[in-house]
């Protein structure tokens, strides 16, 4: 357009402004109140519950703890997190078996019909897994009354003996006082109440001693293990079968021994023990080869009677009988000692079998009342 068209065209008055129809109002329905569910979200109100890992730092997989794997991680300042390997994820998910958690106190006898089976290294094998692995305390009674050597397979630091602590019971009033009479593996926290192995002693210890001192312990411990002798017709060993809410049968990877494991389970069913039979954990310990038939009919024969059986390794730290510490021994074996102590804490969720002894409490002793101890000490 030329310029003074456009002049022209901004000169022309506009057309009379005229309004547009429009349509009449319509009608109005009554204003809707809005329900309960419809009003606004009340606002997050900030708490200490907030810093969770997972709002803070994203959730993120497990990584591995051990072997290759964590050296990686570690190499590259965790920004390659490789998950365990199906192995370390197995031993976790022991772990977390071994720590199921319990009310009060639990009793294991370990018990086995022949000499020379390992019954005393199987002790402080499980024992020394359940202490390094559980945060409570954890004890081992050497009540053999033949001179037991539960105390010489730790470094011991105590020359007390259990019939030092039945003398002072009375005296015994916290768990500082209790240390005085127990050694400690400073590798697991194991703690090992020895037997009188002096050989001007004429008689062992009777069925009340021992039950007497497993009512004092009772104070003290969560976990109480118990290493019996082998005679199970003697009044020591028959007062702890009593006492006990589950069995730790260890025997030998050969005909004669592991008949002599299925007879001692026959007792105990003539006895009124189905219970403790049941739920009872069974070590064939020494095994060199699994495939032997012997090892495989043991196998068959007590997992149709018991919870568990775990085959423990020969191990030549074992063989010596000399101290015992889990880092001294193979990895199968201390993967051994592991599934046997899971296989236990599996009965750990069950009600005690030793409930009533516990209720009885003394058993016809007075050693003096014992005010509630402090788990903390």
């Amino acid at each position: 357009m030329e310029p003074h068209a456009l002049h022209n065209a901004l000169a022309q008055p506009s057309e009379p402004f005229e309004p547009a129809e429009t349509s009449p109002p319509a009608e109005t329905s009554p204003p809707v109140e809005m329900s309960p569910s419809s009003e606004p979200a009340p606002l997050h109100r900030p708490t200490a519950s907030d810093f969770s890992e997972a709002t803070v730092l994203g959730r993120r997989g497990q990584a591995a703890r051990s072997g290759w794997r964590h050296l990686l991680t570690d190499l590259t300042g965790g920004r390659l997190r490789l998950p365990p390997s199906l192995s370390e994820m197995r031993r976790n998910q022991l772990m977390n078996r071994v720590r199921t958690p319990f009310d009060g106190t639990r009793r294991i006898v370990v018990m086995s019909r022949k000499g020379g089976v390992g019954k005393t290294t199987v002790t402080v094998g499980v024992g020394s897994t359940f202490a390094a692995v559980r945060g409570d305390r954890v004890v081992a009674v050497d009540a053999n009354p033949d001179a037991g050597n539960l105390a010489h397979r730790i470094a011991g630091d105590c020359q007390r003996t259990i019939t030092d602590l039945l003398a002072d019971s009375g005296r015994v009033r916290s768990f500082a006082h209790m240390r005085g009479y127990t050694s400690q593996c400073v590798e697991s926290r194991l703690e090992v109440l020895a037997s009188d192995d002096d050989a001007r002693i004429a008689q062992g210890l009777d069925r009340d001693a021992y039950c007497q001192v497993v009512s004092l312990l009772d104070h003290f411990y969560n976990l109480i293990m118990l290493d019996t002798g082998t005679g199970i017709l003697d009044s020591a060993n028959q007062g702890l079968i009593n006492e006990a809410d589950q069995l730790l049968l260890v025997v030998r990877p050969a005909l004669d021994g592991a008949k002599a494991g299925a007879q001692t389970l026959d007792w105990l069913e003539e006895h009124g023990h189905d219970e403790l039979v049941a739920s009872a954990v069974v070590v064939v310990n020494g095994i060199e080869r699994e495939s032997d038939p012997i090892v495989q009919f043991a196998r068959k024969h007590f997992e149709s009677r018991c919870r568990q059986v775990t085959m423990v390794p020969w191990d030549a730290t074992l063989e010596a009988g000399g101290r015992t510490t889990l880092s001294g021994l193979q990895r199968g074996t201390r993967r051994a000692f592991l599934d046997v102590a899971a296989a236990l804490a599996d009965g750990f969720s069950e009600e005690p079998l030793a409930q009533g002894s516990r209720e009885s409490a003394t058993h016809g002793f007075t050693f003096g009342p014992l005010p509630p101890v402090d788990r903390a000490d």
